[in-house]
């Protein structure tokens, strides 16, 4: 699955699989400029910043279970969201502080370090990776991913694949092939 944020016309959290398809909608409620996201990957939980309303909140993959972890001030001009265990990383883009953000209940906030330019936070970590099982995209014996000749998108589960073309080319009619 792929998730992201957009506030247009109307905010929202959304879900869709890698090849765009069976787009939905999990937060379009009470939510208004959601610019940072972060993925619990083992509970299934999407957490969000929305910088207008200066809080930080989550929802499970089906968009239940929605609670806040954190309004206030003090979080004001956040960028960028990454999850390490019990916490949330993120940074604040007027002080250029790294904040560490309890993420079960939202009272345990510390500045951690000041950076001259951040505007994204990442965590590398063994623990955060996930095991890579095999996938309708992996490389043929002809050396095409998924059997695509430009490009293998997973579809609505790890087994299942659409193949797209770059751009200036059109899908054969195979579903394979590049014109």
């Amino acid at each position: 699955k792929l998730f992201f944020t957009d506030y247009g016309n109307a905010a929202k959290v959304e879900r869709c699989d890698m090849d765009g398809m069976n787009r939905t909608w999990i937060v379009d409620s009470k939510i208004e400029q959601p610019t940072a996201l972060a993925l619990d990957l083992v509970n299934k939980y999407v957490y969000w910043v929305d910088v207008y309303l200066d809080s930080v909140e989550v929802v499970d993959y089906q968009g239940r279970k929605r609670h806040t972890i954190i309004k206030s001030r003090q979080i004001r001009h956040l960028c960028g969201l990454a999850i390490f265990e019990n916490y949330l990383y993120t940074v604040n883009s007027d002080n250029l502080s790294i904040l560490r953000i309890n993420r079960y209940n939202g009272t345990d906030v510390q500045s951690l370090a000041r950076l001259d330019n951040a505007k994204e936070i990442r965590v590398y970590q063994k623990r955060t990776q996930t095991a890579v099982r095999s996938h309708a995209c992996e490389v043929d014996p002809y050396g095409m991913p998924g059997g695509c000749l430009h490009i293998c998108l997973l579809s609505s589960n790890y087994k299942a694949r659409t193949c797209r073309c770059r751009t200036g080319f059109i899908l054969g009619s195979d579903g394979r092939s590049c014109k």
